[in-house]
């Protein structure tokens, strides 16, 4: 009896202790999933952009829990309750502790909550405590958590322009034109220079088109070619170059519009670089016959898209304003008698689309212009894309002013990425290395909402996850 009495103390204070323990163990469980939450939702907003930090924290103050156990339930609160702070690196090992932070948006890549402790009540353990004279267990409920963000933007051009002024917004801009030039290769960047994403073969998808290629083969096929490239870029930081990029040609870009000429020449029978289903664009082969090699010729009777009134007569230069009723009006009157066949489309790009469906779409070869020196499907290749949006290319929107550039740089912070239509073939001034001139319609935002989805204009996802 007398070991069973001392045996069924013992086992007493042990589940006694057990229970304690248990309400910390909760306690613990509830701080820990509350931490989990506020740095998560900080973390989302970390894109580089000058707000960020601004955004995590009101995204942070979102989020609200109970604590049920310690000193009595309890509403939890980022106001009152979280230390948070952003940091732009971690140590290589979890066990290190985190010492360092940032205030800078474009560096904060984690966002880190520290929950205030919580002292849990232990009734029965100070009980055991005093009586066995052992030291009382701990009975502080502690929590963090570290969370991180980045989006990538996959599929896409490897293609860059600097945006027209401060709070760009391409969904603002639907409809609007810019003349991209090719950014200078020492000199400063300003609005309109265009330039490259840098690519990195070990990226490229291998059963795509370009696996297997480098230097400026690989880059052709990226601006180029159509399907899966499975290359991924971080908005956060993108790796840029200059715009004069040795080999980069203007035909690179001109496939889609049925030109093969230079370095792609050999590339009109190649699937991969099949022409888009709309070729309009006012110029014929100069010597007759089906393609247009280095000699062209103005069309007698057929214009192509036309720019901005303002950019066709010089009171603006780079950014147009959207404005192309004059340059409509002739080429209606040039490509359809001065009868206007697709009344509601307002943007060149829906225009486009238009004459694709009027000819029953991209699939079919029958002509979009009938009696005319150009048919509008292409006559040189043998392929003919069957997606309208072959004439659509993604381009990183940076900030040059807020992120100074002079030639290449690294690690850019990318403002949006936006879907541009090239409205005519890229042209270059014939210096060497060549300024290229792209004109191109602003369609909008090319994504990166955190859907996870793309469509010809690329696959954007957001990534955020716990890292701690």
């Amino acid at each position: 009896m007398a070991v069973w009495g001392v045996s069924f103390a013992a086992l007493l204070g042990i589940a006694a202790l057990s229970f304690d323990m248990g309400r910390v163990a909760a306690t613990q469980t509830e701080l820990q999933s509350f931490a989990d939450a506020v740095a998560l939702a900080a973390a989302g907003e970390l894109d580089g952009h000058p707000d960020a930090l601004i955004r995590a924290r009101t995204a942070a103050a979102l989020i609200t829990d109970t604590q049920t156990y310690g000193a009595g339930a309890a509403a939890l609160s980022v106001d009152t309750d979280v230390t948070l702070t952003f940091h732009d690196a971690l140590p290589n090992d979890d066990r290190t502790p985190i010492t360092t932070q940032t205030t800078e948006a474009r560096d904060a890549v984690y966002a880190r909550a520290v929950i205030t402790p919580r002292e849990v009540g232990l009734t029965f353990g100070a009980a055991f405590s005093a009586l066995s004279g052992a030291d009382a267990p701990d009975s502080t409920a502690r929590a963090s958590a570290v969370a991180g963000f980045t989006q990538y933007a996959c599929d896409i051009t490897p293609l860059m322009f600097c945006i027209p002024e401060a709070g760009f917004d391409a969904n603002a801009s639907t409809g609007r034109m810019i003349r991209l030039r090719s950014g200078g290769k020492d000199a400063s960047w300003a609005p309109g220079d265009f330039g490259f994403l840098d690519p990195k073969d070990t990226l490229i998808d291998p059963n795509g088109p370009c696996a297997g290629k480098t230097g400026v083969n690989l880059t052709s096929c990226l601006i180029g070619a159509s399907g899966s490239i499975t290359r991924c870029f971080s908005i956060r930081g993108v790796d840029i170059e200059p715009g004069q990029k040795v080999g980069i040609e203007d035909a690179i870009f001109n496939v889609r519009f049925d030109i093969f000429k230079g370095i792609m020449n050999g590339e009109r029978n190649n699937a991969a670089y099949a022409p888009a289903p709309n070729v309009i664009k006012g110029i014929v082969p100069a010597s007759g016959g089906q393609c247009i090699g280095n000699n062209e010729a103005i069309s007698p009777d057929t214009v192509g898209i036309p720019r901005d009134d303002c950019l066709t007569l010089g009171t603006c230069d780079t950014y147009g304003d959207g404005d192309w009723s004059l340059g409509r009006a002739d080429y209606v009157a040039t490509n359809y008698g001065g009868i206007d066949p697709h009344p509601g489309a307002l943007t060149r790009y829906d225009y486009y689309k238009a004459e694709i469906d009027a000819a029953g779409g991209g699939a079919s070869t029958n002509p979009l212009l009938i009696g005319k020196a150009e048919t509008g499907r292409p006559q040189c290749s043998m392929h003919q894309a069957t997606d309208p949006d072959r004439r659509v290319v993604v381009a990183a929107a940076i900030d040059c002013n807020a992120y100074p550039l002079g030639g290449a740089a690294e690690d850019v912070p990318v403002e949006e990425f936006v879907k541009l239509f090239l409205t005519e073939p890229v042209g270059d001034d014939g210096l060497s290395p060549p300024t290229l001139d792209i004109w191109a319609e602003v369609i909008g935002s090319a994504g990166g909402d955190g859907s996870g989805n793309g469509d010809d204009g690329g696959i954007f996802r957001d990534v955020v996850q716990l890292y701690r």
